[in-house]
């Protein structure tokens, strides 16, 4: 079995640096505020929202945000499009 190589992943990770931490952000953003327009609460998870998942109207690989809009959408069709072309790795 192959070990990890941790030191390349860090260096990776700082490479890719704050664009994935808000990206991260934003996605939650967008789940809370489905969650907040469907109970009225933060804190209680919408109920149309299970099995499904958030989808932003432009990819926040593009350049996307909230701001443009976020669709609840099935798992499989939303993981279906290739957005992480020219993205580093």
């Amino acid at each position: 079995m192959a070990t990890r190589d941790y030191k390349t992943d860090y260096a990776n990770q700082k490479k890719r640096g704050e664009d994935e931490r808000q990206r991260r952000l934003e996605r939650q953003r967008a789940r809370r505020a489905i969650d907040k327009r469907d109970t009225g609460k933060v804190t209680t998870k919408s109920p149309k929202r299970k099995g499904k998942d958030v989808s932003h109207n432009k990819a926040l690989s593009k350049g996307g945000s909230n701001k443009n809009g976020v669709k609840l959408e099935s798992p499989s069709k939303n993981r279906s499009r290739n957005y992480s072309k020219g993205r580093p790795r």
